[in-house]
């Protein structure tokens, strides 16, 4: 994601006159503001408890069932496989949906790509998520990267081509 206005969607808030960012009305493209890294951490550790209850229902209860009922274990590179598949088809399966999961919900946070601000595509939502593995796998280095980045983008963002953007709040009524 650039920062240009004439090469992108979504970028930086603008000062506003006439409650219409300077350049965004003639450009027809609407000016997101990109969510904040302290927003996305605390999303990120809501996420992870939202997938405590996941990996319960879809990995702890079969495994108990194959060793309780069946004696058998799965060998060890099965269950990550099994844990990879899971939370892969969850990812994807909410940011395929409306680009947000369950905790990018509650902080008003959206999945969208960054060249255009469009929803993410099948391919390109598999790619963030494998790439988000070794970005929290290898210390956090990915999510580190984003103190050095232009535009506080983790790195697997960065090479998936997406952002995440904050949503505005709704009016209350």
């Amino acid at each position: 994601m650039t920062r240009r206005k004439s090469k992108a969607a979504v970028v930086r808030p603008e000062p506003v006159q006439g409650g219409v960012a300077e350049g965004s009305a003639r450009a027809g493209r609407p000016v997101v503001e990109l969510a904040g890294l302290r927003r996305r951490l605390a999303a990120m550790l809501y996420e992870s408890l939202l997938l405590l209850g996941v990996l319960a229902l879809t990995f702890l209860i079969p495994y108990l069932v194959l060793g309780v009922v069946f004696e058998f274990a799965p060998p060890g590179w099965f269950a990550w496989a099994h844990i990879f598949a899971v939370l892969g088809a969850y990812f994807v399966w909410y940011w395929r949906r409306n680009g947000q999961t369950l905790s990018m919900q509650t902080w008003r946070l959206k999945l969208v790509r960054a060249d255009d601000g469009r929803a993410v595509g099948r391919g390109q939502a598999w790619l963030r998520y494998a790439l988000a593995w070794p970005s929290l796998m290898l210390f956090g280095g990915g999510l580190v990267w984003a103190l050095i980045d232009r535009d506080r983008q983790f790195l697997h963002d960065r090479l998936a081509g997406t952002c995440i953007v904050l949503l505005p709040s709704s009016p209350k009524t």
